[in-house]
């Protein structure tokens, strides 16, 4: 137990992680970080948060950079500074539970590669979820933190959290992370919360948070006179914003205090010096409205890596227009589903459905995620408050829901996969088979370097004058109809990248049925001449990184299929038949 503050504050810098995961949608690469790394090295953080959350899968899926090689890269730079990784504990860097075996496999290969602190925890707050991952961190001898998913909600209190700090602590956890994900948490709470820690706990505390709401460097503060341990900050050229307080102005605060960072200010000018080159590098794609103070985050709670997303998403949806009305629809869709705190997946599953509820533009629920249905079955973990119970029915009827779990469920799939995936000439290194499991959509393309890294647009590239350049058109040559994406504006030259080659018809033709948004047909379950009953699943579109069924719409044959596995649709493209 602790009466008094410690020392020092120690710092977790966030730039090579959470900070362009919050500002850019996740879309720095490996070989920017490479000369920043160089200039982290000296100054003696704490940790750096290089990998996980976001970063595995945009290094995939937009970015044709493999994951593992960035965390062996950023290693071999990182000499002396630890690397810090987010973990989603039974999810790792994916959207669902996996098996044991996998998670297993997986920390392990993380932490010879390269991390050596693991911040664990799950959206639902549910320990559960977070065991297995918590008892392979330890096996591997690596820095444990336990994290909190702070929120704010009808079922959460400092008391909750005070709570599973114990229980986090019982676990053997050596720190305890305050993950405030939004910018929720304010000065007395923070206050409240981190002494209450102290005074009943002998281990380190690390604060998080996110400056959506301005009111992060202020429970900062609090936080340091309550004797917090660790801050995470970002270095300024990707700060404040939906990113966090600014690491220069964290040290300087406290410099000639009792909690110097004793962090060198001079030193910290090199690493601002060569992000400011990175953050010009990537200008075209900071969008205002993530870097803005938005006091309504304080209504619909979104975390600052989901909001830049969210945003680049609703572009793809051609639907920015709608992003009020989608932030307006969280808040009922997270009450709906029992207030979980919104950090991945939690702020997808929500998020997403909030957007298919709008753009339906009709009845609420019409169309329902594969994981919005099965967060209300309990395939996700308990959530913390009672599902409505007219919503449950509507999704999933009299379906019982488990209360083991989840992973108790799931059968081991770790040999499986890697005869699939090596009888598929995908494995090159035993990593391969790893990346292969998470992401099964995408890392086929990804390992047969089928992929290729997205363009990064310059400054303006969406504004030509007054008018206002789309972010994908369709254009049709010599009756083929190509759907492209708009990378930048020169002149008057518009360069273009072709995402399907493919002409798809659009006419509506009896039992057709169409796309409902722009997405990725992640799987076909039927054939032609299949009989169908209403309610069935026909395919699985991938849409905002969540899975969109298509279910038919009534009893019926499928006579005509235009797609499959891999293709690219746009809203309103003719899918199947069904006479």
């Amino acid at each position: 137990m602790s009466d008094a503050p410690a020392s020092r504050v120690r710092i977790t810098d966030t730039t090579l992680r959470d900070a362009h995961q919050s500002l850019i949608a996740t879309r720095m690469r490996t070989e920017d970080m490479i000369a920043l790394c160089q200039v982290i090295d000296p100054v003696g953080f704490f940790s750096a948060e290089a990998w996980g959350g976001a970063t595995f899968d945009s290094a995939i899926r937009f970015l044709n950079d493999d994951p593992w090689e960035r965390l062996n890269t950023i290693k071999a730079e990182l000499q002396h500074t630890p690397i810090q990784m987010l973990l989603r504990g039974q999810n790792l860097v994916g959207y669902r539970h996996y098996p044991d075996d996998v998670v297993e496999r997986f920390v392990h290969a993380a932490f010879k590669n390269g991390v050596d602190i693991f911040r664990v925890f799950d959206a639902l707050n549910d320990i559960r979820n977070m065991k297995k991952a918590m008892l392979e961190v330890k096996k591997c001898g690596a820095h444990l933190q336990g994290a909190i998913c702070y929120t704010l909600s009808p079922v959460h209190s400092n008391q909750t959290f005070l709570e599973m700090a114990r229980d986090l602590y019982a676990l053997e956890c050596d720190s305890i992370c305050i993950k405030d994900m939004a910018g929720l948490i304010m000065p007395e709470a923070t206050r409240d919360l981190i002494l209450s820690i102290k005074q009943e706990m002998n281990i380190l505390v690390n604060l998080h948070s996110h400056c959506t709401s301005g009111v992060a460097p202020m429970s900062y503060q609090a936080a340091i006179e309550a004797g917090v341990d660790i801050l995470d900050t970002a270095m300024s050229p990707f700060a404040l914003g939906t990113s966090q307080p600014p690491t220069e102005s964290i040290v300087a605060s406290l410099k000639g205090t009792m909690r110097d960072t004793g962090i060198d200010l001079v030193l910290l000018r090199k690493v601002r010096n060569q992000t400011m080159r990175i953050r010009t590098r990537y200008e075209g794609i900071v969008d205002p409205i993530s870097e803005r103070v938005d006091s309504d985050v304080l209504l619909y709670q979104l975390p600052g890596g989901m909001i830049s997303n969210l945003v680049s998403q609703l572009k793809e949806q051609d639907a920015l227009n709608r992003l009020d009305d989608v932030f307006a629809e969280i808040p009922r869709v997270r009450a709906d589903l029992g207030y979980p705190p919104l950090v991945t997946p939690t702020s997808q599953i929500v998020g997403t459905q909030a957007v298919f509820n709008v753009l339906s533009n009709g009845e609420r629920y019409s169309h329902v995620t594969n994981e919005v249905r099965d967060y209300v079955r309990g395939f996700y973990g308990r959530p913390p408050g009672p599902v409505n119970e007219t919503i449950r029915q509507k999704i999933i009827g009299d379906e019982p829901v488990i209360t083991v779990r989840p992973a108790d469920l799931l059968e081991p799939i770790y040999e499986k996969m890697k005869e699939a995936a090596e009888k598929a000439d995908l494995v090159k290194k035993e990593e391969d088979i790893l990346t292969y499991i998470l992401y099964p959509a995408i890392a086929p393309s990804f390992l047969r370097k089928e992929r290729k890294a997205e363009e990064i647009p310059v400054r303006g590239a969406e504004r030509r004058g007054s008018a206002t350049v789309p972010s994908s058109m369709e254009v049709e040559v010599d009756g083929e109809r190509f759907s492209v994406r708009i990378i930048s504006v020169e002149g008057s030259a518009v360069s273009m990248i072709p995402s399907k080659v493919e002409k798809l018809p659009r006419e509506d033709i009896e039992g057709g049925i169409k796309a409902n948004m722009q997405g990725m047909v992640l799987e076909v379950k039927i054939t032609r001449g299949t009989m169908v009953k209403k309610g069935d699943i026909l395919l699985v579109i991938e849409a905002m990184k969540m899975e969109n069924p298509i279910h038919s719409p009534k009893d019926g044959k499928v006579t005509d299929i235009f797609v499959e596995q891999g293709d690219l649709v746009q809203a309103g493209d003719l899918l199947l038949v069904i006479q």
